[in-house]
């Protein structure tokens, strides 16, 4: 036989490569697809398989492409060359071995059901179908795939499993990671993971496990190969331990955060010489054993989120053993108490965070040499003193102070801080300048946090800082009044806050250019005024803006279509507000426009902003009706559309916004009746202010659904009848103590940065103690109500005057008639009290003096009797307060009550004047001198013995030292018992 010499090169060829695969799989595996493709390729059966799984799935990105379908395309038919496609050679066909279309390899997800096509593919060790959008019921046919060793469907949308005992035929498997696959109904887990005994890595997060039976009910099989264990963010309990402490031999990585953990972690923990890696955040968990002294290679521990309340220097001396290994150690949001202590010991100490817990003191002068030490996480806790020298942290790249109690100056070791990246000191109470020679070694600065501080920012005009920051955060810092030309030289930062700055003047042009990537921008409390240009195109995608209380005028310009939170309030802005119609409709969520000039109607298109949660676009002068599609905005929790001129009925649709807390409609021209449905469908309502309208009607009963109401103004209005007799049932004002409710919410200030979340604070006005005041931080804390100035009639119900906890009543200026009753007393937290101007008739009851916190009276204008009731607050009073009742008498009102004596100021006077004359003629020669002869001898027969009589001199001095050591004992026993009580 004549063999050529390309054949020859050909069978050559095909030779090296079956030698390889012999010698070495894996090189096998990479060389997949090269050669002859006529001879070496997938089979056509694995080819359709693949095939099969492409068509139902939903790929977005294009990122199965390279998947052929036709046979005339050599490259595309052969699957081996497919992307995230991998095979092994045998002789003259490849089988698929490897299929990774993770979301991380592809660069873009898939969407769809998994196909059972893939079972055909049986000679597959490698799957990995993680980070997509998979959903659907894991096919149980996966158990065919006999020779899986690494398995992956982590992290995608809705896959579930109602059990896993397909696993069990999976014996070669070494790692496992279903994580976010919904496995709430598989019951016998733990016996499913019994059966892997080769398994290395088994990662079940955010799955659902139901709780494990009890241990009799299972057999252990203790392993020696499972390393790593995730099983975070599930709802175990502590039975969890009884598997986990014999389950295997060499764990090295243990998450069991999240999860539903109590009382003392075991001593177990400290008895795992290969333990590495330990996670145990978001439990109850309220103690470390002393077992963890043992703990020699423990590298990371994280105990965050849990209820741990010793002094932190006890708690570190459990650590002892992890000296010369602990890297990472993560204790924020405990209740950690005392100073910071030393921290030389853990020398290789690389990530510090003890923010969230009650620390205190100042930082100590030797706080430790750590070298390593990269990221110090200290926010929100109580530390008090200078700001720390922090030259012992060379290598620090992320420190975080802010929230707590420092003072003085910034040290200028910051400047030495060369790796420093991010940096945040705000809500302190430093002070000073902070100058050029702070930050002008620090050139790989990007997050700069000063805010609520009392700092100047003093730097030379031509300055040219050596970083360029991503977030600039100055609030309440001083760089005004001039516009800070050293931003001039900023051109990546996506968060701008500069408010609170003494700003004046207009905005440079050159501003709007700086920063094209720009997300969030907060220019507010300066004194900016002019135009603004259009802003459509100066923000990236998801933006916020806040440039509130300036002087701005003008219409309002285009904003960015994606905008998230825009605050304009507090301007001079005029126009309508047909701008909104621009914006895209998914992603608006704060809107506050009030306190400007606007005119115009409510736009329809309010309604195309589902996720809008805060509206406030009072003190403007907005016409028209509210339009029925606002029944769309089913997120919305306050609507503030207080003084403008409004009119019309509130639309009926609005009742389908049930996660309303808020609603301000006052000083408007609404008209109709108070509608039923605010109390059967609004019954999240804590503010309900329809003050200074025309509405007219009785108020509906089904009012009293509003359980966790806590203002309630109808005042100024045109409502007549009865006032409902079920008052009882609003339980936040029936009870006295404070209320936890809210009236601010957090909001996404904008997408695509960190610490993006802003906080929106309810403002109101009420009529509080006989003025009208506005309220924001603290109108959750008000209790009120307000019905006065309407047509109401009838007695006041019983159930009013169980509303223990109110602080304000008023139903004054109506035609209100019968009596206040002695129940009046058990409103033990009332401070104003207003029911002037009505038709009240009958005496004023004793139990209202009982009301402590009482500092506003108006009982005026009505047909009150009786005598006032003697008390010291009832009298401090002013007269007026009791005015215009002509039956009533007594203190302070001038005129008496019947049964008084009367005297006339001359009989008065001269009564006075007996009186005195009586008294001085008592007082005559005789009694000056018996007065004389009784202190004489007084004094010197009991002072004479003493001086003649030793023996009397010495018991008497012995009695005053008597009484003197009583007296100190007695006082010392007394201030012990009082400390030991507080």
């Amino acid at each position: 036989m004549i063999i050529t010499g390309k054949s020859s090169l050909q069978l050559l060829h095909v030779f090296h490569l079956v030698v390889l695969a012999y010698l070495n799989p894996a090189l096998a595996l990479s060389s997949s697809g090269v050669g002859d493709a006529k001879t070496i390729r997938c089979t056509e059966r694995e080819r359709q398989a693949l095939l099969e799984f492409k068509e139902a799935v939903m790929d977005d990105f294009g990122s199965l492409s390279s998947w052929g379908t036709t046979k005339e395309e050599e490259d595309l038919n052969d699957c081996c060359k497919w992307k995230g496609v991998q095979c092994s050679n045998h002789n003259t066909t490849s089988y698929v071995t490897m299929v990774d279309l993770s979301y991380r390899a592809l660069g873009g997800g898939l969407r769809g059901k998994i196909s059972p096509s893939l079972l055909e593919l049986h000679h597959l060790r490698y799957l990995d179908l993680s980070g997509n959008g998979l959903y659907g019921e894991i096919p149980r046919q996966f158990s065919n795939l006999s020779n899986l060793r690494h398995l992956d469907l982590g992290f995608n949308d809705m896959l579930s499993s109602e059990n896993l005992e397909w696993l069990s035929r999976l014996s070669l498997l070494s790692h496992l990671d279903l994580s976010m696959v919904e496995l709430s109904k598989a019951t016998g887990w733990v016996h499913s993971m019994n059966k892997l005994p080769l398994l290395k890595e088994l990662h079940l997060s955010r799955c659902s496990l139901p709780d494990i039976s009890p241990p009799s009910s299972f057999r252990f099989n203790s392993s020696v190969s499972l390393s790593i264990l995730d099983l975070s963010s599930n709802s175990l309990s502590n039975s969890i331990f009884n598997w986990l402490f014999n389950v295997s031999s060499s764990l090295a990585y243990i998450d069991l955060g999240d999860n539903e953990l109590k009382g003392s972690i075991p001593d177990a923990f400290g008895g795992m010489g290969s333990l590495t890696n330990l996670s145990l955040y978001g439990n109850q968990l309220d103690g470390l054993p002393k077992s963890f002294a043992n703990s020699s290679h423990l590298q990371s521990l994280d105990l965050s989120g849990n209820n741990l309340t010793e002094e932190l220097h006890e708690f570190l001396q459990k650590l002892s053993g992890a000296e010369n290994s602990l890297q990472r150690l993560a204790l924020d949001k405990n209740r950690l108490r005392g100073p910071l202590p030393d921290f030389t010991r853990f020398s290789l100490l690389r990530e510090l965070y003890l923010c969230k817990n009650l620390l205190s003191g100042p930082f100590p002068k030797n706080i430790g040499n750590l070298p390593s030490l990269y990221y110090l996480s200290l926010y929100r806790n109580q530390i008090t003193g200078s700001f720390p020298d922090l030259s012992a942290f060379p290598s620090l790249e992320y420190l975080l102070l802010q929230n707590n109690q420092l003072n003085g100056t910034i040290d200028r070791s910051i400047g030495q801080l060369h790796k420093l990246q991010y940096f945040s000191c705000a809500f302190n109470s430093l002070k000073d300048t902070i100058s050029e020679a702070h930050l002008s070694n620090l050139s790989n600065l990007w997050y700069l946090d000063l805010c609520s501080n009392a700092l100047t920012l003093n730097f030379s005009s031509d300055w040219v800082p050596p970083f360029q920051l991503g977030a600039i955060k100055l609030a309440s810092c001083k760089l005004g009044p001039q516009f800070p030309k050293w931003l001039r030289t900023q051109n990546k930062f996506f968060v701008l806050d500069i408010s609170s700055n003494g700003i004046k003047g207009n905005i440079p042009s050159w501003f709007w250019d700086l920063s094209p990537g720009l997300h969030y921008l907060n220019l507010s409390h300066n004194q900016i005024n002019g135009l603004l240009p259009d802003l459509s195109l100066r923000f990236k995608l998801y933006a916020g803006i806040d440039l509130s209380y300036n002087l701005l005028t003008g219409p309002i310009p285009l904003v960015p279509p994606t905008v998230v939170s825009l605050n304009l309030s507090k301007n001079k802005f005029v126009g309508s507000l047909s701008f909104l119609c621009s914006l895209a409709e998914e992603w608006l969520i704060y809107l506050d426009l009030s306190n400007n000039q606007l005119l115009g109607e409510l736009p329809y298109c309010l309604s195309h902003f589902k996720k809008l949660t805060i509206i406030s676009l009072s003190y403007n002068n907005l016409f028209g009706e509210i339009p029925i599609s606002i029944g769309s905005l089913l997120q919305i929790r306050t609507l503030n559309l207080r003084n403008n001129n409004l009119t019309g009925e509130v639309p009926f649709s609005l009742q389908r916004c049930t996660m309303l807390s808020t609603i301000d409609l006052s000083g408007n021209r609404f008209t109709g009746i108070v509608p039923r449905w605010l109390g059967t469908h609004l019954t999240s309502l804590i503010v309900l202010i329809l003050r200074s309208n025309e509405f007219k009607g009785s108020i509906p009963r089904q009012i009293c659904h509003l359980h966790h109401i806590q203002i309630l103004d109808f005042s100024q209005n045109h409502l007549s009848g009865n006032i409902p007799p079920c008052f009882s049932n609003f339980s936040a004002l029936v009870e006295s103590k404070n209320s936890d409710a809210t009236t601010s919410f957090d909001y996404r200030a904008y997408f695509d940065g960190p610490y993006d979340d802003g906080t929106y604070v309810a403002n109101a006005f009420v009529q509080w103690k006989g003025k009208d005041q506005e309220y924001s931080k603290n109108l959750g804390l008000l209790k009120t109500i307000d019905l006065s100035s309407n047509r109401l009639s009838g007695n006041i119900p019983d159930q009013v005057w169980s509303l223990a906890g109110l602080h304000s009543l008023n139903l004054s200026r109506n035609t209100l008639t019968g009596k206040i009753i002695q129940e009046i007393g058990q409103m033990e937290m009332l401070e104003s009290l207003d029911l002037s101007a009505n038709r009240l008739s009958g005496e004023i009851p004793r139990s209202l003096a009982h009301l402590n916190f009482l500092s506003v009276l108006n009982l005026s204008t009505n047909n009150l009797s009786g005598k006032i009731p003697i008390s010291t607050q009832l009298q401090s009073f002013n007269a007026s307060a009791y005015s215009s009742n002509p039956e009533l008498c007594g203190v302070p009102l001038p005129n008496k009550c019947p049964g008084e004596e009367e005297t006339t100021p001359n009989t008065a006077h001269a009564k006075d004047k007996n009186i005195q004359e009586d008294d001085d003629s008592s007082i005559t020669q005789g009694f000056y001198v018996t007065m004389g002869l009784g202190f004489f001898f007084g004094f010197w027969g009991v002072f004479g013995t003493i001086i003649i009589n030793s023996r009397s001199r010495h018991g008497f001095f012995m009695f005053l030292n008597h009484i003197t050591d009583w007296i100190y004992v007695t006082i010392a026993l007394g201030w012990a018992r009082l400390q030991r009580r507080l």
